[in-house]
């Protein structure tokens, strides 16, 4: 174990030899000359030049001023980077174009360095620069830009490298380098996952080439890329990788979604047409009502209805569907009846200290009953409970690194199905009995463990003994299926309070809805689910006693 980041302040350095080691140790038959190169010379240079290294990498841009690297522990940063410098890391003459140059600079210094353009000390930088760029176009070592400046500028030339080897560890490059300090620390803990060949998402060399491809194009999204020119990149990647076709195709959902913010309907219909991410189908049919192809969109929406992807596909169609109709001269549809909820209608005190439904759970535990403020979290905890062995299986692409909180495909349409025997051997627990003996010794095992479903500090001990004694299997297992179905959309939306009759062995659970709150979209499916399933929910719809009382 490393040394706490508190004590060593080349914590930074032990993490990235850490990095090195196991990205080694797993994907050794995946690089290049290059890479290895870099990881064994790596581990020969002294420990000040392996910090110098580490901390540029760890910085944001290549180009650094050697006055501004100033690290206690390193030292001497221009004797620490000689080693850097021979190996060809680092390069001491970069050649800066003029915003470079700026971005270096301070005010006072860019105005000895032009001082022959009458710089006015009320000049803004961006104003000098805009006006200096048509004067100088060629880019430069920063001697030549300004010789009496004493200072040296150091290029990072690996960082390309660096950047590869970090999606190898950690799948992705929105992560940093710094994302293990808190483990580190031991703020949080994660569950020690196996690791295999057989378990790495990138299996192939292409893939790496593949997943920077995706990863650049997602970025030039963001900085205004042309549609037509970016969608042309995205649909010429072609992947075996059921890990990367899923980046793949959430990229064109994203490529057509920003196409139909510019209304460039042609093209949103094209990437839409090309993507299976959940929620592209809806998108087409939404753009062909909107360009007035009513009929395709409605032959679209029936296709959709036959076999939807999820609960929340089929409510979005229900919304459409009248609409067309009515645009094609069809008549009226009968809607979906929503089930019947019951109605619960109180009136409470407003406390400032005090949430609404804090202020429900005070008033109905004045009655008696053990009433708990779970939402979200005590479903889902259950569920993660029950099912960590399916949820923490090392399939491919699931798992990069020891400092996971949650598979890296936990929204992906195919999660389930990847792991749909895993997940049935658990779930078949709830037909035998033997749920409450797993849930209860995961419980113990795995506490504290980072989970995408578990609320440790929701889920006390006299919770948990509550839900297992008075929810019937048959309700957590219908729950726990509905989770499966959609994870992202189905996750969250779940009532508020859980009122439990011990004697009874039962429960209510309490949707609470403040004066003027409506219910959301994810909050109506899941009441429908639990009305359907004829599960005691109900909605409560809270007036402040002041009201009430001034109303008569």
């Amino acid at each position: 174990m490393s040394t706490s980041p508190l004590d060593n302040p080349f914590y930074y350095l032990e993490n990235f030899r850490q990095v090195l080691g196991w990205i080694g140790q797993r994907y050794d038959d995946l690089l290049d000359d290059d890479e290895r190169r870099f990881i064994e010379h790596f581990a020969r240079l002294s420990q000040p030049s392996q910090a110098l290294l580490v901390r540029m990498v760890m910085r944001k841009g290549t180009l650094f001023r050697a006055s501004k690297l100033n690290y206690a522990e390193i030292g001497d940063v221009r004797l620490a980077a000689a080693s850097l410098l021979a190996c060809g890391w680092v390069d001491a003459q970069p050649h800066l174009d003029l915003h470079g140059l700026f971005a270096l600079l301070r005010k006072d210094e860019l105005g000895l360095c032009f001082k022959d353009h009458g710089i006015r000390s009320t000049e803004k930088k961006a104003d000098l620069l805009e006006r200096l760029l048509p004067l100088y176009a060629q880019a430069q070592p920063l001697d030549q830009w300004f010789s009496g400046l004493d200072d040296v500028v150091f290029g990072l030339e690996v960082m390309p490298l660096c950047d590869r080897l970090r999606l190898l560890y950690f799948g992705n490059l929105y992560q940093e380098w710094s994302e293990f300090v808190l483990a580190d620390l031991g703020i949080y803990r994660y569950e020690k996952v196996e690791f295999s060949v057989e378990s790495r998402g990138i299996g192939r060399r292409e893939d790496i080439d593949t997943c920077l491809h995706l990863h650049a194009c997602r970025q030039a999204l963001d900085e205004g890329a042309v549609l037509h020119e970016l969608a042309a990149q995205a649909t010429s990647v072609n992947t075996a990788n059921p890990w990367l076709a899923m980046r793949r195709a959430k990229l064109l959902f994203q490529i057509g979604y920003q196409a139909e913010r510019e209304q460039d309907w042609p093209l949103a219909l094209a990437v839409y047409t090309q993507s299976s991410y959940p929620g592209a189908r809806v998108r087409r049919i939404r753009v062909l009502e909107r360009i007035e192809h009513y009929a395709e969109a409605m032959a679209l929406l029936l296709q959709a209805q036959s076999a939807p992807e999820n609960d929340e596909e089929t409510q979005h169609l229900l919304r459409i569907q009248p609409r067309l109709q009515r645009k094609l001269g069809q008549g009226g549809v009968r809607r979906r009846t929503t089930r019947a909820v019951t109605r619960l209608d109180l009136s409470v005190v407003p406390l400032p200290e005090h949430s609404v439904e804090r202020l429900i759970q005070l008033h109905l535990a004045e009655e008696g009953s053990e009433v708990h403020y779970v939402e979200n979290a005590l479903i889902n905890s259950l569920f993660g409970l029950l099912c960590w062995p399916a949820i923490f299986a090392p399939l491919p692409g699931a798992f990069f690194h020891p400092f996971h909180s949650a598979p890296s495909d936990l929204h992906s349409p195919d999660f389930y199905p990847r792991r749909a025997t895993l997940f049935d051997a658990c779930l078949a627990q709830l037909d035998d009995g033997r749920y409450q003996a797993a849930i209860r010794q995961n419980y113990v095992d795995k506490f504290g463990l980072q989970s995408p479903f578990v609320f440790w500090g929701t889920l006390t001990p006299e919770l948990l003994e509550q839900a297992l004694h008075c929810l019937p299997p048959q309700h957590l297992k219908r729950w726990f299926r509905r989770l499966l179905q959609d994870i992202k959309a189905n996750r969250t939306g779940m009532p508020d309070l859980i009122q439990f009759y011990p004697e009874q062995r039962s429960y209510r659970m309490i949707e609470v809805k403040g004066p003027g709150d409506r219910l959301q979209d994810n909050q109506l499916r899941w009441l429908d689910f639990c009305a359907e399933h004829e599960m005691p929910v109900v909605v409560c719809y809270v007036q402040w006693a002041e009201e009430s009382v001034l109303a008569g």
